[in-house]
């Protein structure tokens, strides 16, 4: 196993060996092939997929992130992109066509038989964002009024066209949810029962909600899907547990990104072109250079308080890091808390009372630790300034770190963009500011 490995992972090539490498890359395990596609260029990942066999290729393409299934379509010929298009499931296809010009996406629709475009229309019709953009409207149809019997004909005759048939949404005639059974449940019961003896009161979600909430409360409860109905409470999806687990990651990596200062690859690294990553990370870069010149101004304000006590430049360092990396800390905590529905908009004012005792209390540990070694080395009026320019700071930026997630929530957005780059910029302004304004008024310049 481990020389297949090694021969797959460094892959040359060669048309003249393409035999051989399609023989090679039909006997090894599965996740290397993906792993192999996913550290790969387009182009070469491109050629491996038409080594594989069309099933396998499709197996491999399916398993790839949506950003990283678009960099491959301009690679592949139309009739691979077909294939591979037409045997995704219906919501991985609209996260495809999400990432894809307007243009191709368009022709892939277009080939799609009437069937399967239909499906696809239901999931592009729900907004970005919401739960029915990452649902599969395939589900098997199950009415209340039908026996146990029954219902499992059913279910073998609907079983290769559904998502999922080990938990059953259970319908009346004009699909309005009024359940849920188990395959289990369904399988053990005496044929005869009703279907509305078996069912269960249904968990379930809006097609209108937000996916990434829906999956953070669905997730905890181990189902193995949950129904989603519309506003008539009539069935319209299902989402697996599988989907609401990596719409978690894909919001996890996101908020880590954007909480970095750049924005989320969508795709392995090693696949993503160079000119991408560059973009990913060159606004923030300039929104976070622009931010600082704010620090630039309020250092050229104090220019003169400067030159009359050089001391204080030396502790600019200390106080500035010390209020980013406080503000961070708590805007971090928030962040996640709000993501896990922890902590709600309303809750804000909790929060930031919350923060300015955690701020105050670390402030006092800091400041103490400050006072002490700046008074022994610079005497006691300096060793004033630092501490209770300590205290003031981590009070401070503990606060407004934890306010600005919620703040964010409730404007509409993205919490993670508020975390570290600006807080850390907004921090060392302001605690420059309370610097300077503690030392004028104890040394008296």
């Amino acid at each position: 196993m481990a020389s297949e490995k090694i021969t797959i992972t460094r892959l040359d090539l060669d048309p003249a060996r393409a035999p051989q490498l399609s023989e090679e890359l039909a006997h090894a395990p599965i996740h290397e092939v993906i792993e192999l596609v996913e550290r790969s260029s387009a182009t070469r990942a491109a050629l491996v997929l038409r080594l594989l066999s069309r099933s396998r290729a499709i197996e491999v393409f399916d398993a790839l992130d949506p950003a990283h299934q678009a960099d491959l379509i301009g690679a592949l010929q139309s009739k691979e992109t077909y294939e591979f298009f037409v045997g995704m499931d219906p919501d991985d296809r609209v996260s495809l066509l999400d990432e894809l010009p307007a243009e191709i996406a368009e022709q892939l629709l277009r080939d799609l038989d009437a069937t399967e475009r239909d499906i696809t229309g239901v999931v592009l019709g729900y907004p970005k964002g919401s739960v029915g953009r990452r649902m599969s409207p395939e589900v098997p149809t199950i009415y209340a009024d039908m026996t146990a019997a029954r219902a499992l004909d059913e279910l073998r005759r609907q079983a290769h066209d559904v998502e999922t048939i080990y938990l059953i949404p259970v319908t009346n005639r004009d699909r309005t949810l009024v359940g849920v059974c188990s395959l289990r449940t369904l399988f053990t019961a005496d044929p005869e029962v009703p279907l509305a003896d078996l069912m269960a009161a249904p968990v379930y979600a809006n097609a209108h909600d937000d996916a990434e909430e829906t999956a953070r409360w669905f997730l905890p409860l181990d189902y193995l899907a949950i129904p989603i109905v519309d506003d008539s409470t009539r069935l319209v999806g299902i989402l697996t547990f599988d989907d609401a687990a990596d719409i978690a990651e894909e919001a996890e990596s996101e908020d880590s990104a954007r909480a970095g200062g750049s924005e989320p690859l969508q795709q392995p690294y090693l696949s993503t072109p160079l000119l991408k990553l560059v973009r990913s990370r060159v606004v923030w870069l300039l929104v976070l250079a622009v931010s600082a010149l704010l620090t630039v101004k309020v250092l050229d304000s104090f220019e003169a308080t400067l030159s009359q006590a050089v001391v204080l430049s030396l502790f600019i360092p200390l106080l500035t890091g010390t209020g980013g990396n406080t503000g961070n800390q708590a805007a971090t905590t928030v962040t996640r808390s709000l993501a896990l529905g922890d902590v709600r908009k309303r809750d804000v004012a909790q929060v930031m009372w919350r923060e300015l005792r955690v701020g105050l209390t670390l402030g006092a540990l800091l400041g103490s630790l400050g006072f002490v070694l700046a008074t022994v080395v610079y005497g006691l009026p300096m060793g004033t300034v630092i501490g209770l320019t300590m205290l003031a700071v981590c009070t401070m930026s503990a606060t407004v770190g934890g306010a600005m997630p919620i703040i964010a929530k409730a404007v509409g957005a993205d919490p993670a963009v508020f975390s570290n780059p600006f807080i850390s910029t907004f921090c060392d302004a302001t605690g420059l500011v309370v610097y300077f304004c503690i030392a004028k008024a104890i040394l008296g310049l």
